[in-house]
């Protein structure tokens, strides 16, 4: 990896605001809504700002909390698909009620358990019954938290990430974490939530309907201030916005529509774009990362030029955010996936190309990034392409992604360690499926990637570390124990050491600290030479 930020070849500087554009149509996936979602939403509430005479920092406070203000929604997929099943449709029937009450709770409780035998559902909703409020409390923490450090690593004002803490919180006060109300939450939050509803009910069935799900929920999910400028002057605030661009007509309203990154600070956003992806499972945490480490590590190898190690590397960062349009109850299953999900599992290197298509200077890492799950024999997926339809690049990112898989646990599998993972590697070169060349190229690179590396950050431990990875990989303390054979109280007060040395509070912050410091993606013998 590099350090101090950038790669050899890095020339082209991208567009922060059409990056961050291209981050709102994977949180729309993760919504369960259509691509462009936010986007419209973000053109909604810029022009709500405007009416109601907001100044310059707090519209750009109100386009970005509409753009990216769910995106931390995926951090919590792990826990939500462990109450509500699939994590994604809950959250798109969620825009149907209002988020209290009866309506909210017949929502929880016609999700909670589904997809698993009628007894056991019995059980999980008896349970989720008597601590409803205090685990979607919790879950709601989470994201306004995760939501916050992923805004700021993103690079926005950090106006953006302060206001995204209210994104739960309802006129009313009925709202979540903490229950503030009326005035005490920011202006921008209430033209959010305001705009991110009415483009939904605008879609879905008219402007009329979306006026009366405004009106019925005024004065309590809605600020009345917000409702009345939407209300009187609907027509012009919603003029155009199912029928335009969206893409241009939004990007227009960007308040950083005309900054072009340099290389280094591309490279960065990407980052964090791949930290943001791999935070959607515990299971693939820094696994972006990984593989772009490996691959750039590969090509050099190779002695590719530095552009096509860029264009690598890169590719290797975004390849997987089209795995937000699928569901963590598809991604974290223990059985053989059906028909239907194997489907979704087919498409997601597509969804990835449509996410990234629109953003210039991407046009060469695009194509390279939906091709990692392609195979030489034609056995791969998206479009079964074989042989010499497979770049040198494209067979170097495939090898990449397989070796870092098979470093990573599956909820079928555990992890493999590399000599395991390296016969795993050889093989499917062997059968015809992954490259020779590319396959040697990539262990080179893994062998040099794998150093012992001491002492460990933040003055953890060996065991520390053992701890952090399993807190990240969503285990709670009784998990921990039992699979380290010690009490839970001496796992509890293990963790609680782990996150007042890392700074951090939550599973979410936890994860995050572990891929910064490097500390998740491979096992941690081959790290610490043991």
């Amino acid at each position: 990896m590099h350090p101090h930020g950038t790669l050899p070849g890095s020339e082209k500087g991208l567009s922060r605001a059409e990056l961050l554009a291209s981050v709102s149509l994977a949180i729309d996936l993760g919504l369960g809504q259509p691509m462009e979602h936010m986007l419209r939403s973000s053109l909604i509430a810029t022009r709500i700002a405007e009416r109601m005479g907001l100044d310059p920092r707090q519209r750009e406070t109100v386009y970005y909390a509409n753009l990216i203000g769910w995106i931390g929604c995926h951090a919590d997929s792990h826990e939500l698909s462990a109450l509500f099943g699939d994590d994604i449709a809950f959250r798109a029937d969620t825009y149907a009620v209002d988020m209290t009450g009866l309506p909210f709770l017949r929502l929880t409780m016609s999700h909670v358990g589904r997809g698993l035998p009628g007894w056991e559902r019995g059980i999980r909703a008896a349970a989720f019954l008597v601590a409803a409020r205090g685990q979607v409390a919790t879950l709601i923490h989470s994201h306004c938290s995760s939501a916050g450090v992923l805004s700021d690593r993103m690079g926005l004002d950090g106006q953006v990430g302060k206001a995204l803490a209210y994104a739960f919180e309802r006129w009313d006060g009925r709202g979540l974490p903490n229950g503030c109300r009326g005035e005490g939450i920011p202006v921008e939050i209430h033209i959010a939530h305001v705009a991110d509803v009415v483009e939904v009910h605008l879609r879905t069935g008219g402007l009329a309907h979306a006026k009366d799900v405004l009106r019925s929920r005024r004065g309590s999910q809605f600020s009345p201030a917000v409702a009345e400028v939407f209300e009187r002057d609907a027509a012009a605030i919603v003029d155009g916005v199912l029928e335009t661009d969206v893409w241009i007509a939004a990007l227009a309203q960007a308040p950083d529509r005309d900054r072009t990154l340099r290389a280094d600070e591309s490279d960065e956003l990407l980052r964090a774009m791949a930290d943001f992806v791999d935070l959607k499972s515990p299971f693939t945490l820094g696994h972006s990362r990984g593989v772009a480490n490996l691959v750039a590590g590969a090509a050099r190898h190779l002695g590719m030029s530095p552009p096509d190690v860029t264009n690598l590397y890169r590719a290797g960062l975004v390849h997987s955010l089209g795995k937000m349009g699928v569901s963590n109850q598809i991604w974290e299953k223990k059985r053989p996936l059906t028909t239907a999900e194997w489907e979704r599992v087919r498409m997601y290197p597509d969804l990835t190309g449509r996410i990234l298509s629109r953003v210039n200077g991407l046009e060469s890492v695009v194509p390279v990034a939906m091709k990692h799950r392609e195979r030489i024999d034609g056995s791969g997926f998206p479009r079964g392409i074989a042989g010499a339809e497979l770049t040198a690049q494209d067979r170097l990112l495939a090898t990449a992604d397989a070796y870092q898989r098979l470093l990573e646990p599956r909820p079928y599998r555990p992890a493999l360690d590399p000599r395991g993972a390296a016969d795993r590697l050889r093989e499917e070169a062997r059968a015809g499926r992954l490259d020779a060349e590319s396959v040697a190229a990539v262990l080179a690179a893994a062998g040099q990637r794998l150093s012992r590396r001491t002492p460990w950050p933040a003055g953890l431990t060996d065991r520390e570390v053992e701890i952090l990875r399993l807190v990240a990989q969503g285990r709670s303390n009784r998990d921990i124990a039992a699979e380290l054979f010690i009490a839970e109280k001496t796992a509890r007060n293990h963790v609680e050491r782990v996150y007042a040395k890392l700074g951090v509070n939550n599973r979410t912050q936890a994860s995050l600290a572990a891929i910064d410091r490097g500390l998740v993606g491979f096992p941690v013998n081959a790290v610490v030479g043991k």
